[in-house]
């Protein structure tokens, strides 16, 4: 299984607010260079993770963000199920119309359980347990912090 790339920044910069000195808070645009991924796209996960309450958000020149109580206890597995927008894994809608197989189609049915089974072993794994300290160090000097693990 692949991930598509909004769910990918999402859970990194979740990792990200998850090693914050302090559980300090941290802007987008220094969650978008410990990720090294364009700021626009940090900022859309952003919106959307503080849309599923996953982050807190305070505004202000001192402002920035930080995992809520939420955020702090997700899988992998249930963000994944609330980040990936495809409809099927396979393609059954093309420009020319919908695959001639697609009523009763067992290959799409096979897929969604896989996708599910897939989830289904994400769900264990809390997204803020995944950061280590000899993993966050170099990425919280190369932007100017020290890690909070």
């Amino acid at each position: 299984m692949k991930i598509n790339a909004f769910a990918d920044v999402s859970l990194r910069a979740m990792m990200v607010l998850a090693a914050a000195p302090g559980g300090g808070l941290l802007t987008t645009q220094s969650i978008a260079d410990a990720v090294r991924t364009p700021y626009n796209h940090v900022s859309k996960a952003m919106a959307k993770l503080r849309e599923l309450g996953m982050i807190d958000v305070e505004r202000g020149r001192t402002g920035g963000s930080r995992l809520s109580s939420a955020g702090r206890a997700a899988t992998v597995g249930q963000l994944l199920r609330q980040l990936d927008s495809r409809l099927d894994l396979a393609d059954c809608v093309a420009d020319a119309g919908a695959c001639p197989l697609i009523t009763e189609c067992r290959l799409r049915v096979a897929l969604s359980r896989a996708r599910e089974a897939f989830y289904r072993e994400l769900d264990d794994v809390v997204v803020a347990s995944l950061p280590t300290s000899s993993q966050m160090t170099p990425v919280f000097q190369a932007i100017g912090l020290r890690a909070g693990l």
